[in-house]
């Protein structure tokens, strides 16, 4: 895990890349918003994911698939609030059921059976019938976070201050 703390900043994200990537990574995601850690996997031959958008055209051979955020459902839904004279202060949470979020933008050599199973995985996160954050979790230090069969809240969610097992580092306090 390497922390760029910036949303974009090319620069970092192609040294954070090129760092994970010389550590013998071979799949890369990130939370910022340039194209930079896709380029970067294209230019090493690794793969990357694309963030907010389908980043194919940036790394044809590394771009395995995208988070996509979809603005337009929470904006459209903003603006008709204060058209209706309903608008107030609130937290936002959009998902796939929402619309507000999606995975797509396959590489095409992805095979059919995985990109079906992506499908059939997206409709039970919008359904409630798989859960993302089912326990047993545990912390990169072995704590339990989350128990067996368990299901996290949002509140838990936008609460989270720790790796889970497998990841190394420590989340900067």
């Amino acid at each position: 895990m390497v922390w760029v703390n910036k949303w974009f900043d090319p620069g970092k994200e192609r040294e954070a890349a090129t760092t994970l990537i010389g550590q013998g990574v071979d799949v890369l995601m990130q939370n910022t918003d340039s194209a930079a850690v896709v380029q970067t996997a294209q230019e090493k031959g690794v793969y990357a994911f694309g963030w907010d958008s389908d980043m194919t055209s940036f790394g044809p051979k590394a771009h395995l698939a995208a988070s996509m955020i979809n603005w337009g459902v929470y904006y459209t839904a903003r603006v008709q609030a204060v058209l209706d004279g309903s608008w107030k202060t609130d937290t936002t949470w959009l998902g796939l059921k929402e619309n507000g979020i999606d995975l797509g933008g396959f590489n095409p050599e992805l095979p059919a059976d995985v990109k079906a199973l992506v499908e059939e995985r997206k409709k039970g996160i919008a359904d409630g019938s798989a859960p993302i954050w089912k326990g047993p979790i545990k912390d990169n230090t072995g704590k339990e976070q989350v128990a067996k069969d368990a299901v996290a809240d949002d509140g838990f969610l936008h609460g989270v201050k720790f790796y889970v097992e497998g990841v190394e580092g420590k989340v900067p306090g």
